[in-house]
């Protein structure tokens, strides 16, 4: 049953994407180009919800049974009416940020959240009152690094359909059938809206796409992952490694920069990838590979005893360091690593 709900998902979205499409211009859900956009024309925005409809027809059809599947599908519904406003209308920063907590808020209250960790020389970290705020904090921050990654075409859906391809499958490796199937539904939902995101772009995903796979993903990798070690607590920050980079990076830029928080800038991981001469295929296959890289990394963190998974966490660390560093992401002066090795060279 689930492989044939799996492939009617992926012909769903094929179907429905089109129309999705010709809705989104008649009720004018587009995306005008300006000089922080890559896109030179006027582009339909609203995908995201061609992904949603086929994900909530698959989850019918399936009907995966959890505690928390209710709870799930009313944060989405959330989610979902905040990113279809903000795809009309462009709602403001602090407008999306309430659609998001409220999203968060309704998975919480129905019960996901982590409450502790074990920690690795033994005993246990209780998170006490503070496991509510902190798992409001992951939802919102993954749903937003989802968001940020969202700049060129087929991004955000391709580094989607990695993630969920690695939590699904380390789902299937741990015994979970509740997020094995909703992490499948929600990959060839994805999957066969990339048929037409994948560049040159027929249509755009929007905030409706953006922020829906970004909470869904949140929430899966903490059910996949919570209340286990403190080591397994680190995988799905490895799994996510680039739009959570991506989104550390900016923060640190704008610090070092002096700009506020939520000031846009064209200094992304994509953006300069495509300064150094990249094209725009070949920036988005870059950034997929290194996904592929970061999902890879996080199946071998999972079977590693614990001094491997320090020496794994100690070398993604490093490459990250020196890939910041080479292509410039906080800025161009910003290489102190480079910097460092240079000097013992010319020592």
């Amino acid at each position: 049953m689930l492989y044939l709900t799996l492939l009617i998902c992926f012909i769903t979205s094929i179907i429905i994407t089109p129309i999705i499409k010709k809705f989104a211009l008649k009720i004018g859900a587009v995306d005008k180009p300006n000089n922080r956009k890559v896109h030179q024309k006027i582009m339909p925005r609203l995908g995201g919800l061609a992904i949603y409809i086929t994900f909530i027809l698959g989850i019918v059809i399936l009907r995966p049974q959890d505690e928390y599947a209710l709870p799930i599908i009313l944060g989405s519904i959330i989610i979902i009416i905040t990113g279809m406003l903000d795809d009309l209308f462009e709602l403001s920063a602090k407008v999306k940020l309430i659609g998001q907590l409220l999203a968060a808020l309704t998975v919480v209250l129905g019960g996901v959240n982590v409450e502790y960790i074990n920690l690795p020389f033994g005993g246990t970290l209780e998170f006490g009152i503070f496991s509510i705020p902190l798992t409001i904090l992951w939802i919102v921050g993954i749903t937003n690094a989802i968001n940020l990654i969202d700049g060129l075409d087929g991004l955000a859906a391709g580094v989607s359909s990695i993630a969920l391809i690695t939590i699904s499958g380390m789902a299937v490796l741990k015994g979970d059938p509740f997020v094995v199937a909703v992490g499948l539904v929600l990959l060839f939902s994805t999957l066969g809206f990339l048929f037409y995101n994948f560049h040159p772009a027929k249509i755009f995903m929007g905030d409706t796409g953006a922020l829906f796979l970004g909470y869904m993903i949140a929430v899966l990798s903490l059910l996949g992952f919570k209340n286990v070690t403190m080591i397994s607590l680190i995988i799905p920050v490895i799994i996510l490694g680039v739009p959570i980079s991506d989104t550390f990076f900016a923060i640190i830029r704008r610090f070092v920069n002096k700009q506020p928080l939520s000031a846009p800038d064209k200094s992304h991981l994509h953006h300069c990838l495509l300064r150094l001469g990249y094209s725009h295929r070949q920036t988005v296959l870059i950034i997929y590979a290194m996904a592929a890289m970061f999902g890879l990394a996080a199946v071998i963190f999972s079977q590693a005893t614990m001094w491997g998974a320090l020496v794994v966490i100690a070398v993604l660390v490093l490459v990250i360091e020196v890939f910041v560093e080479k292509i410039g992401l906080v800025n161009h002066d910003y290489k102190p690593l480079l910097k460092m090795v240079s000097q013992k060279k010319s020592e």
